[in-house]
């Protein structure tokens, strides 16, 4: 009896684990937006872009880091695998590497570092 009582309670306690997994019911948090990794990358390519843009329609360099800085946020979205999560985290220095040469009003440099980070981040497609 003492060893059925063990087996039961081994049992319950197994099958409560398994069926209230919180991976099965995560949800997003309420307000927030989930991006697929396709989608995600894209997003963060058009804020690429759009710096891209600002840069060569004659924006200063305070104009263009926040542009950037937000291009870093978005990247945070981007999550497939390690493989992926470790070229993001290459791509995301050569965005700071672009926000620093903004800073510095070395618009031509940061330009040079987007478009980098732009064909980093493009490449990430292939590894989704």
């Amino acid at each position: 009896m003492k060893l059925l009582k063990k087996f039961g309670l081994a049992l319950l306690i197994a099958t409560s684990m398994g069926s209230f997994s919180t991976a099965a019911l995560a949800e997003v948090d309420e307000g927030r937006i989930a991006y697929g990794p396709h989608e995600a990358i894209d997003l963060v390519i058009g804020k690429i872009k759009a710096a891209i843009v600002a840069i060569k329609s004659g924006s200063d360099g305070a104009a263009v880091a926040p542009m950037i800085k937000a291009a870093l946020d978005a990247s945070k979205e981007v999550n497939a695998n390690d493989v992926v999560d470790r070229n993001r985290s290459k791509a995301n220095d050569i965005l700071k590497a672009a926000k620093t040469h903004a800073k510095a009003s070395s618009l031509q440099e940061a330009e040079q570092e987007l478009e980098k980070a732009q064909k980093a981040f493009e490449a990430l497609h292939g590894q989704v």
